[in-house]
């Protein structure tokens, strides 16, 4: 009997250990992307990539780019003027993204995003980057107060530019304060060490320590994406304005 105890509790503790370090390997994996199935690929940009030469971007390759364009209530990124006019001079298509605050009001995140973005700037929905910063982590929001937040400034940014706005979000935030809730914006989700399978993406962030030529800023790095779908699926979706200049 003690003999057949040992052999049980051994083979539970080999399968916990077993369990624990396929989670370490998953952590420390890096995303793999089949690129036949995902062809079409994009970047996201931000002050921290410098000046960056958008032609070259294109010549590598790049279909789309997420331009990072405010954050909060208050907050402008200081390139996207310049990214979002050099931009318009490839065949790139591109968006703007607003960084959400868990501190300020909905209202007037909207009003910052609006303010910095035309609606006839950008080929794709704008997009809310939803994710915790500072001491969220620990100190998570409730998400009854996220949302009383977020609905607010979902609304205003589908008013004002036709189209539900993206959402751009991490797994645990989507989980917590995504999913079900809002279910209805396009996702793009962040996932650097496997492919969110399990879930309805429309765009995936499959690298945050990617390198291309063309950019010259504090980061060396530059985040790498895909679409979801064809190339000419992509082409059907995002169609261009005619008076984009």
């Amino acid at each position: 009997m003690h003999i057949l105890i040992r052999n049980i509790l051994c083979s539970l503790l080999g399968g916990a250990l077993m369990g624990t370090s396929a989670a370490g390997a998953l952590f420390f994996s890096t995303a793999k992307v089949n690129k036949t199935k995902y062809p079409v690929f994009g970047v996201d940009v931000s002050n921290y990539q410098g000046d960056i030469n958008w032609q070259e971007l294109e010549a590598q390759n790049v279909s789309f780019a997420f331009i990072k364009a405010t954050e909060g209530s208050g907050h402008t990124d200081e390139s996207v003027r310049r990214n979002l006019d050099r931009a318009a001079d490839t065949g790139i298509k591109v968006s703007a993204y607003h960084f959400f605050s868990f501190d300020s009001a909905g209202e007037t995140q909207a009003q910052n995003f609006i303010s910095s973005v035309r609606s006839d700037e950008i080929d794709m929905p704008p997009v809310i980057d939803i994710e915790y910063y500072a001491d969220k982590r620990t100190n998570k929001p409730s998400r009854e107060e996220t949302e009383n937040i977020l609905r607010p400034l979902i609304s205003q940014l589908e008013e004002y530019y036709g189209v539900k706005p993206i959402i751009y979000t991490t797994l645990p935030v989507y989980y917590r304060y995504v999913k079900g809730s809002f279910s209805g914006c396009p996702l793009w989700i962040r996932s650097v060490n496997c492919e969110p399978d399990l879930i309805d993406w429309k765009f995936w962030q499959y690298s945050d320590k990617g390198t291309l030529t063309g950019y010259d800023g504090d980061e060396e790095h530059i985040d790498l994406n895909v679409y979801n779908g064809s190339e000419e699926d992509f082409e059907k979706e995002f169609v261009r304005p005619d008076n984009k200049s």
